[in-house]
């Protein structure tokens, strides 16, 4: 099992969720961020803004679906241009529903 953490541009979010739950995937959470990356923030103007909001979707797939998964967000959130966003891939050991109190996804 694997959680996959993607952080994308927030106008964006609809689209990558849509094709998640295209392919099957509806179990997410979303939560609005603000962030930094390697660019250190954008400058417009004489403004510098250090600091730009984003989305992270974090779902919990089988360790079969993580490929997949990597495709439909990559591909729904690129632009092309800096500040696309990052996938990050952990192992998770165990998950638990608390209603039930089942073991796994």
């Amino acid at each position: 099992m694997k959680m996959v953490r993607a952080i994308v541009r927030p106008e964006w979010t609809e689209e990558v969720t849509d094709g998640l739950a295209e392919a099957g995937y509806y179990s997410l959470t979303k939560i609005n961020v603000f962030g930094r990356g390697k660019q250190k923030g954008i400058t417009v103007g004489d403004v510098h803004y250090d600091e730009l909001a984003k989305t992270m979707i974090m779902m919990a797939v089988e360790d079969e679906a993580v490929d997949e998964v990597i495709k439909i967000i990559s591909g729904k959130a690129y632009t092309g241009n800096m500040g696309d966003g990052k996938i990050f891939v952990s192992t998770v050991e165990d998950a638990y529903t608390i209603s039930s109190g089942e073991k796994g996804l």
